[in-house]
């Protein structure tokens, strides 16, 4: 497959455009509405560069990447990012503050100790799973400053910095912004589980996304969810963890044990203005767990879906737009 594709497809009046390529170790994808003038080459190159920039910029496993060279450097020292980033670090910082460290970017160390960072092994010290050897994270916000006018930040603390919880969204924004600046108004963007969309479909439908099951073994589709000018994202346990000691370990720290999230839920999906948000609050609230996140998402009037293990079943609570469904038990499709 090249890591680029392009494929239209006509409708009565425009092209459905869809363009796809590699990017964050995993691939995006792009569909809109166009008109058949439309220079798909060009705003293919555009949205490839977009998600290309955000990788360089972000990605704690490109050791060139800003993001790693800030993790590098001397403490006390500013280094000079771009502006995007230090947007996204004080985006990151605000939820973070707001959710009471639920959702912390500063679990890097924590991240590779666990052997799920960009070396891929355990270091020798890592706690036992179920022991209390862990300790809780600091607060970001008082080992780092963020200088989003000056584009720099400098490192107060030893910490390192994974912006895995955020990063894909603020890709997906950027393939937002670049099919806007283009003046399309009808698309669906998406990195991973991380979606965006904008508009209708010509014949006037929203446009639909598949909502996981939090299964294991399988991909197989729970729901689906029609979307129109919001952004969308899931978090789970369910399809990155690893097996240490007999045990399965979610690959989504705990910042407030020092340990992976040990929880009965099972996904959190987010319904949100922006894909940052909507990525770093289901990272937030599947941390928080589904008493203490649903009343945090009832309080900021989030829309979102938590679904629980409950034995051998599944069932969901929600808030916002979710709230209708309720937290009666689901097997398989059928809520």
């Amino acid at each position: 497959m090249s890591k680029m594709s392009i494929e239209a497809l006509r409708d009565t009046q425009r092209k459905l455009w869809r363009v796809s390529g590699a990017t964050m170790g995993t691939r995006y994808t792009a569909a809109f509405h166009a008109s058949p003038k439309t220079d798909e080459e060009e705003l293919a190159a555009r949205l490839a560069a977009a998600v290309g920039a955000v990788d360089e910029q972000m990605s704690n496993w490109k050791e060139s990447s800003d993001l790693s060279r800030l993790n590098r450097a001397e403490l006390d020292c500013w280094v000079p990012v771009s502006r995007n980033l230090a947007a996204l670090l004080a985006r990151a910082l605000e939820i973070g503050s707001d959710t009471h460290n639920a959702f912390n970017i500063g679990v890097g160390d924590l991240v590779g100790m666990w052997g799920f960072g960009p070396s891929g092994e355990q270091r020798a010290h890592r706690p036992g799973v179920g022991t209390s050897q862990a300790s809780p994270c600091p607060s970001v916000s008082e080992l780092i400053d963020v200088d989003v006018q000056r584009c720099r930040v400098r490192r107060r603390g030893p910490v390192a910095l994974d912006l895995c919880g955020i990063a894909k969204g603020f890709g997906v924004d950027e393939l937002a912004r670049v099919l806007s600046e283009h003046g399309i108004g009808s698309w669906l963007v998406g990195i991973d589980g991380e979606m965006r969309a904008c508009g209708s479909k010509p014949d006037g439908s929203p446009w639909a996304i598949a909502l996981e099951a939090p299964d294991y073994e399988r991909h197989a589709a729970m729901a689906v969810i029609e979307l129109s000018n919001a952004a969308i994202a899931t978090s789970g346990d369910y399809r990155h963890w690893a097996d240490i000691d007999g045990a399965r370990v979610s690959h989504t720290m705990d910042p407030r044990t020092g340990a992976p999230l040990r929880s009965s839920v099972a996904s959190v999906t987010v319904i949100a203005p922006t894909c940052v948000d909507a990525d770093a609050y289901a990272t937030a609230l599947l941390v928080l767990g589904a008493q203490a996140g649903r009343d945090y998402a009832q309080r900021r009037r989030l829309d979102s879906l938590f679904v629980v293990r409950d034995g051998d079943a599944l069932r969901t609570i929600g808030t916002g737009c979710f709230a209708n469904v309720g937290s009666a038990p689901f097997h398989g499709n059928n809520w």
